[in-house]
């Protein structure tokens, strides 16, 4: 290690330079390079407090916004937050046009050989390519042979991993040509760094990022087949299960396509179609990030759950275009590497500007040889990346004898699966961390988009560093962490580049018609899942502010009756006293293993937040954020008070919740199936918490209605309308019958019966639907209930007239719950994290 040139502030940088290689931010003789001074200067300017107060924003920034990256061998799993550090990568432009020149070359060849593979095959017929190689690769899908694609273009989007060798030459790790991610992570990057660090950014001339995705939407705008006004374009993605789903609902939201699963689209006549609440639309364009092998369980994987059966046909017939290409992850064989050098030459002419490491491929027999007599030295991988066939790498050096031996009898078996790489000593970048820099090994993932004939790359792009100094593996599955990517401007231009877009105007419509049924469903059971939170908040809330130290005055006599209404959530544990039995399901309902538990109900707001959260604003993912979070700083072994005062901040984080979605929400589908979840789940507990307030006229009394009307939220508007102790016959009709009070059953009813009736128009039905009939039979059944007759209490005090009518209203929400699923909804296949769902790669 040596030691390196120090500023002034806080940043005292005895930065420790890796020997052996390549750093980015200082030279050999430990000075900077010219390209970081404008950038370390400013960092070293600021206090330590400030920068660490600065980036707890950030991280802040990170989880409010529920930028997650799924880990597959995480305990956190599907919310694993996304590791980003606020050091950015540095290039300066003369580097970068290099680079980007030696990118657009490569993407260039890489689609002719697709062009040449899926055509003539005068590649494989001159010997330039071995046939194993081609057809051995699972990635070869033969039903798209002799398939034209738009403009010749098969690869419209192109991504490739980048490492820097000690010399200071970049080379071509990877090749990602199937479904590349990682562009949206680095969109998000440059938005949370240009946030966190907004003074230092704006000292450099760093090139703007959306010119780019305007390009890329540009491209894929000008593929529809029909060139209609508007294409309908969507994102396919393989589900919440896939480790980059943020990226694809990110993406969605931002190019302004719908997200869609393959249960959401149909093959009818050769056409792709979105299965919306509105019938089928056309589909022009397809962005897929669904391997390309599991788009289509017809032609290709018939195991697949993820795919759209008919799809290969549909692109055969040119009805819809599918980017990138099915079959394009042909070229993600790190095997092909070794071939291009001569493959350049013949189909551009050129020599390879931007070159691969060093690859020697196991099934041709001489570098079979080189490969089993260097293994201490070279890193060996599995040939075809995809499906089963992902492995980690073997580095040769940390083998032992014997175990070089089993893998070389491996090797020997089935050698045209594997292949080696040289190991190079990657370069190294800073990261910040406790107030210092310290050096980890980097890659760079770098984007090219098709654009008018040609490729244009991203100036930038998402840098993943190792998570240990020495680490060996630089990957986001195994601890990594990112960097926002700089590219310096040749000319400072501190202004963003004004987007320009070549789209054509369009009609200007209300109301979107392109909610599926599968997102309809999510979005319903989200409104009732925050309902749902509610509701249990409250009534815990009820029930602990009446034990303890909590308790106040009257909290004895109102006691009982609080529990008797936590039955709807938990039943009482027998032979507990009351303040027990009510702390025993207060820490039942905190436990993440109680199903219907406070803590479990919240998981799934936040689950059918992620489904659909192209659906949902920043805002509203926010405030599930906050939700979630508040639920986390609930610690039972805390005093009841204590407890009180928490439950009162998930209940304002509900309402919170409940008031983004009244307010700020379009009156569309998305928003009408949530509220229609919400309507019906707070009219199940309205009939809840009136079943178990159903005790004889004398037992609780004027105590058991105030527990009551304090759960329904109810309590002021009585007072002020009665002016008197709580009755059973006035309370009664504030919660059963009163449209004009939000928390009544009638409320619910008549919310409903609105809903079905925007429904029923939008599908113009002639007659009324059997969801319309149940609404109108329940809105009737409140409004002529007769509230005296139902508070009478019968002879012994008990009151069977009304618990028989509240049973038949409960019997007939239920119905209407069905209804609609069989109506509205199409339920997704379940799938599991870890067996559906094809692990492709371990990136980005």
């Amino acid at each position: 290690m040596t030691g390196q040139e120090s500023f002034p502030g806080a940043f005292s940088l005895g930065y420790p330079v890796v020997r052996g290689h390549w750093d980015e931010m200082v030279e050999g003789d430990g000075l900077l390079r010219s390209h970081w001074t404008t950038f370390i200067k400013g960092l070293s300017d600021l206090p330590t407090s400030e920068m660490a107060s600065r980036w707890d924003r950030g991280q802040r920034l990170i989880r409010e916004n529920g930028v997650t990256y799924n880990v597959y061998r995480d305990p956190r799993g599907l919310d694993r937050p996304w590791q980003l550090d606020p050091v950015p990568m540095i290039l300066p432009a003369q580097e970068w046009r290099v680079i980007e020149q030696g990118l657009i070359q490569r993407v260039t060849l890489l689609n002719q050989i697709l062009a040449d593979l899926y055509g003539d095959r005068s590649l494989l017929g001159d010997g330039l390519l071995p046939p194993a190689l081609v057809f051995g690769h699972p990635g070869f899908l033969r039903p798209l042979h002799n398939v034209p694609q738009a403009g010749g273009v098969h690869l419209h989007f192109y991504a490739a991993d980048l490492a820097r060798s000690p010399d200071g030459q970049w080379w071509v790790m990877s090749d990602r040509c199937e479904a590349p991610s990682g562009a949206g992570y680095a969109l998000e990057n440059r938005t949370i760094i240009a946030r966190s660090l907004p003074d230092i950014m704006r000292r450099q001339p760093v090139e703007p990022l959306t010119p780019f995705f305007q390009k890329l939407r540009e491209t894929l705008f000008s593929l529809s087949p029909r060139h209609r006004e508007t294409p309908r374009i969507v994102l396919l993605t393989p589900g919440p299960y896939n480790e980059s789903f943020f990226e694809h609902a990110y993406l969605a939201r931002f190019l302004g396509y719908t997200l869609v699963e393959a249960e959401d689209l149909t093959v009818r006549d050769d056409h792709v179609y979105l299965k919306t609440l509105d019938g089928l639309q056309p589909v022009d364009v397809i962005l897929r990030r669904t391997d390309g092998a599991y788009c289509d369980p017809l032609e290709l994987r018939n195991d697949s759950t993820l795919g759209v059966a008919g799809l290969v046909q549909a692109v055969r017939r040119g009805t819809v275009v599918v980017a990138n290409s099915l079959g394009s992850g042909l070229l993600e064989s790190g095997a092909m590497a070794p071939f291009l050098p001569v493959l350049a030459r013949r189909l551009l002419n050129e020599e390879l500007k931007l070159p691969s490491v060093a690859t020697w491929w196991c099934g041709a027999e001489k570098e079979r040889g080189y490969v089993l007599a260097n293994l201490d030295r070279l890193v060996i991988k599995r040939a075809y990346l995809g499906g089963r066939t992902v492995g980690e790498p073997v580095f040769g050096d940390q083998l032992t004898t014997s175990r070089q031996a089993e893998l070389a009898a491996t090797i020997g078996r089935t050698p045209h699966a594997f292949l080696a790489q040289e190991r190079l000593r990657l370069s190294t970048a800073p990261v910040w961390t406790a107030g210092q820099l310290d050096p980890r090994p980097l890659m760079v993932r770098v984007f090219v988009a098709a654009h008018d004939g040609g490729y244009v790359a991203m100036p930038g792009g998402l840098t993943r560093i190792a998570a240990e100094r020495d680490g060996k593996i630089v990957s986001m599955q195994y601890g990594g962490g990112s960097k926002d990517t700089w590219i310096l401007a040749e000319e400072q231009n501190r202004r963003a580049i004004p987007i320009r877009s070549s789209e054509p105007p369009v009609k200007l419509v209300r109301g979107a018609h392109d909610l599926p049924s599968r997102v309809a469903d999510n979005l319903y059971w989200f409104g009732r899942y925050v309902e749902r939170t509610e509701d249990t908040t409250r009534l815990l809330r009820a029930a602990l502010s009446r034990v303890g130290n909590a308790a106040g005055f009257g909290a004895a006599a109102e006691l009982p009756a609080a529990l008797r209404l936590l039955n709807s959530l938990c039943r009482k544990p027998g032979g507990k006293d009351p303040e027990e039995a009510v702390l025993t399901i207060a820490r039942m309902s905190f436990d993440p293993a109680q199903m219907h538990g406070l803590r479990s109900t919240v998981e799934r707001v936040h689950r059918m937040a992620a489904m659909a959260r192209d659906r949902l604003s920043l805002d509203t993912w926010r405030a599930v954020n906050r939700l979630h979070d508040e639920l986390a700083q609930v610690d039972v072994s805390r005093g009841t008070e204590d407890l009180v005062t928490m439950l009162n901040g998930v209940v304002l984080a509900c309402e919170a919740l409940n008031g983004l979605a009244m307010e700020n929400m379009t009156r569309g589908l998305a928003w009408r199936f949530i509220d229609i979840g919400r309507r019906l789940e707070r009219g199940m507990h309205v009939i809840d918490i009136l079943s178990n307030s159903l005790q004889p006229a004398e037992d609780g009394g004027s105590a058991a209605l105030d527990v009551l009307l304090e759960v329904s939220d109810s309590a002021m508007t009585y007072r002020s309308r009665y002016l008197s102790a709580p009755q059973f016959s006035p309370v009664l009709d504030l919660l059963l019958a009163d449209e004009s009070n939000p928390r009544s059953l009638a409320y619910q009813y008549a919310a409903l019966d609105h809903h079905m009736e925007q429904l029923a128009a939008g599908r113009r039905a002639a007659f009324y639907g059997p969801e319309q009939r149940l609404t109108i039979w329940l809105c009737g059944a409140v409004r002529t209930a007769q509230i005296e007759i139902l508070a009478r209490p019968d002879d012994d005090g008990e009151r069977r007239n009304l618990a028989a009518f509240l049973e038949v209203l409960r019997a007939k929400l239920w119905e209407l719950s069905e209804t609609l699923t069989r109506e509205y909804f199409t339920h997704a296949v379940s799938r599991s994290p870890n067996g559906t769902v094809p692990m492709r790669e371990p990136m980005p």
